[in-house]
């Protein structure tokens, strides 16, 4: 769950938490690659326990790349998935656990953002091939010639969603490159691999967290804790993307110094302290729920929560949070104090708009393209400069142009105006070239703006306190079936009287299953990855959910500049009159469609020489019963239940290749089994000691040659102190679990 501009504001706020990955190349001998040995310690002189992956972070650019030519077909894109794995295998070298986690089936909440970015998807698929078309019958029209019209067919990255053939296929093939890598690979021999495929429920990373939280749950007394993808589309693309590591405990610190709080009538808790700011971070963006109007990381969000919260911890005696649950008192003075100073915020914010539109007037263009790209005067004898990396150039010149491009395509569905129709609809691509930007009817800057805000949103009048209540009461719920049933948040000055309000919820709630995800997230566009009775149901004039799937929609700007930024106005599922139409077409369903539509499990595999090889061995030949606990003491310390596979990976039975161009495992030695977490001891992983730590004179010397922080811990420095330079020695201290999230440079 990547929430937009939040890891661009923690980088630059506390940059000593970044560290370039230092990445060991595969070699070539007379034609031969030589492939990394993992085995040796890791060149970035620091070991790791564990790797956790979010696999959608890595499916994503490799089905649909923004900075290379795109995959021929299916089979080309599983093996680049598979090469990046490796190679960020090649740069942590896990030695005990290897987590990969795919996107399941997701909460109501979310469903709709998703269904929201599928419905544009499809809209901007359209609309591209139309413009395309115009341009063509343009140019022809004039007398020019074009070639005929290459007719590939468009990788539609909607196929990207549990309960897709794609999904199920992708499975298979991570089951096979498991398998190969366990037979084939010494570096992975005593690595516990697990797999949670797209049938497993719940997003990539909540499924990490779940694992790690549920292996940390304690049969006695925990030790006292010492420390702790948008996808890439936009992102600068390099000969090959780069990587960097997040220092957790580093991090710590920088909010241990933020956070504290000196005078207090109680002893200062950081970990309580931890737990309140990621609590108020939901409010200024998450995947389930629209961001407060007033508050925006750009503009200093978090660092405003921030001041506010520690004024009410000093005057309440007491944190926002505990166990989970949340002081409602608390958060209402943090929300009645944003509230004070909305009004301030929305003047600044127009008035940075408008010095940001002046300084651009004045001094032209922001971007101009450098080196032999550049424009260049006329008859100028000296030569430009060369480009560095064509790509680079290219690749800048591309995103630029899609920028402007995107500018104003659409209109605020504010109401009607000379652009719109009543219902704010878009005009056509041949009437709005020349049209200035969507006039922002709601005008938050100016006197007034709360009772235009409601009727243009909501349609209702800013009196209405039941309406202004309902809508704060809808901000939030664990549930696997809520979700926000609106477009558009509250301000931070409507959460009046909420003690008591968040009580009543529903429990005991179920996912839904992946073939009535895709039912709700998809268009119609994509109904060509449901089963045909399905699919009907999405363009029949006689069904009942018609109103789900419309060709096309309003797209609100909300008050910003481009349209991927606004709000898609699409209707919401009713969720039983989804179940009511596809109860008629269930007994439609093949057995292999049946297949994809059921809920999985976690898979576990492992090597012939992991210490838990014979006994799952031993399982599969005795036929074991169902539910069997795995030995702590064979597994790292990790618990949970074995469940037989229907189709298992056995060993020294042949694993065919799922791909055509990649050859059968003949001699596998891997076995995998169904796994099921359960809470039962503590889970205890440590770093390991790298033989080269960052020293606080390493700043120095920085200065003076070349020079790049390092990972490192220092066993004999109890606590690390942040200066100004923010480049002091920072270590890294023992956890009771590790895990790295890859993420790419952002220049």
């Amino acid at each position: 769950m990547g929430v937009p501009a939040f890891f661009r504001w923690l980088s630059r706020k506390y940059p000593s938490i970044i560290v370039h990955s230092v990445e060991e190349k595969g070699k070539e001998c007379n034609g031969v690659r030589i492939p990394v040995d993992t085995t040796k310690p890791n060149p970035n002189e620091v070991e790791f326990d564990n790797l956790y992956l979010d696999m959608n972070g890595i499916i994503h650019p490799c089905t649909h790349p923004e900075d290379k030519p795109a995959p021929k077909n299916e089979d080309e894109m599983m093996v680049a998935i598979f090469e990046y794995i490796d190679r960020l295998f090649n740069i942590v070298r896990p030695r005990r656990v290897l987590y990969m986690a795919i996107d399941g089936v997701a909460p109501r909440a979310k469903m709709n953002q998703q269904r929201s970015r599928r419905f544009r998807a499809s809209k901007e698929g359209v609309e591209l091939a139309e413009e395309k078309h115009r341009i063509r019958e343009e140019i022809i029209q004039r007398g020019g010639y074009l070639p005929p019209d290459e007719i590939k067919e468009r990788f539609d990255s909607n196929c990207i969603t549990p309960g897709t053939e794609f999904m199920d296929n992708l499975a298979q093939c991570l089951r096979y490159y498991v398998a190969d890598r366990l037979s084939n690979d010494p570096g992975w021999k005593s690595v516990t691999v697990f797999l949670s495929d797209a049938s497993v429920p719940g997003e990539g990373e909540h499924k990490i967290m779940d694992f790690i939280r549920r292996q940390r749950g304690t049969a006695g007394t925990a030790r006292e804790k010492q420390g702790q993808h948008d996808e890439f589309a936009d992102t600068m693309p390099v000969s090959e993307q780069e990587f960097i590591f997040i220092r957790l405990s580093v991090l710590r610190e920088y909010l241990a110094r933020e956070l504290t709080m000196a005078s207090l009538p109680f002893p200062f808790d950081f970990e309580r302290s931890i737990d309140d700011w990621v609590f108020m971070c939901f409010f200024v963006g998450n995947d389930f729920l629209p961001h407060l109007p007033s508050l925006e990381i750009r503009e200093g969000a978090i660092d405003r929560l921030v001041n506010i919260y520690k004024d009410v911890v000093h005057k309440t005696g007491g944190y926002l949070t505990q166990n989970g649950y949340v002081n409602l008192e608390r958060v209402e003075m943090i929300m009645q104090a944003v509230g004070v100073a909305e009004d301030n915020i929305f003047k600044k914010r127009k008035e940075d708009d408008v010095r940001f539109l002046s300084r651009a007037e004045q001094h032209g263009p922001a971007y101009l393209t450098t080196g032999q790209f550049a424009p260049q005067a006329l008859g100028r004898r000296d030569r430009p400069e060369p480009v560095q990396n064509a790509r680079h150039q290219a690749y800048d010149m591309r995103m630029q142009a899609r920028e402007q491009n995107n500018k104003v395509r659409y209109v605020s569905s504010a109401g009607p105006s000379d652009r719109t129709d009543s219902r704010g609809m878009k005009r056509k691509a041949d009437d709005s070239d020349s049209e200035p930007e969507p006039e922002d009817n709601v005008r938050l800057w100016e006197e007034g703006w709360k009772q235009r805000y409601y009727k243009t949103k909501f349609d209702v009048d800013v009196t209405d306190e039941d309406f202004r209540q309902r809508v704060v009461k809808s901000y939030g719920c664990a549930s696997w079936k809520w979700y926000f049933p609106f477009h558009y948040a509250p301000f931070a000055s409507d959460f009046k009287d909420i003690k008591g309000m968040f009580t009543d919820f529903e429990k005991g709630t179920k996912p839904f299953k992946p073939l009535e995800q895709l039912m709700s997230v998809f268009p119609a566009a994509s109904g060509n990855f449901l089963p045909q009775t399905w699919r009907n149901l999405m363009t029949g004039p006689d069904s009942s959910i018609i109103d789900f799937y419309p060709d096309d929609f309003a797209i609100d700007l909300n008050g910003k500049k481009y349209a991927w930024q606004g709000v898609a106005l699409l209707p919401f599922v009713d969720e039983r009159r989804l179940r009511a139409a596809l109860a008629d077409v269930y007994p439609d369903l093949t057995p292999e469609e049946v297949k994809r539509n059921s809920l999985g499990s976690d898979v576990l595999f492992l090597g012939k020489s992991h210490p838990l090889f014979d006994f799952i061995q031993e399982l599969y030949r005795t036929e074991s019963h169902e539910g069997t606990e795995i030995p702590p003491e064979l597994c790292h310390g990790i618990q949970g239940t074995l469940n037989l596979d229907d189709d298992p990976i056995l060993p020294d039975k042949t694993v065919e290749s799922p791909i055509p161009m990649l050859r059968d495992i003949s001699h596998n030695s891997s076995i995998g089994s169904h796994f099921h977490v359960i809470i039962k001891c503590l889970f205890l992983f440590i770093f390991r000691i790298p033989s080269k730590v960052l020293k606080p004179g390493d700043w120095e010397k920085g200065n003076r040659e070349p020079w790049r922080p390092q990972l490192g811990f220092n066993p004999n420095r109890q606590q690390a102190h942040l200066d100004q330079s923010s480049f002091r020695a920072l270590r890294f201290e023992e956890t009771q679990c590790t895990a790295f999230f890859s993420y790419s440079l952002l220049n």
